[in-house]
């Protein structure tokens, strides 16, 4: 994933999580921890390995 499409991610988890405006869809949330969270994952097995 690109420093960009991280960023965008980022700001949507953000968003979804702290803006009263916008509706909570817990669904979505899940999706963008799982995937933000892939590449810290890939990068430990790197150093670990």
């Amino acid at each position: 994933m690109s420093d960009i499409e991280m960023a965008r991610k980022l700001a949507e988890l953000d968003r979804l999580l702290n803006d009263p405006e916008t509706r909570m869809d817990a669904g979505r949330v899940w999706v963008l921890a799982q995937e933000l969270r892939a590449p810290a994952a890939r990068a430990g097995a790197l150093r670990q390995g």
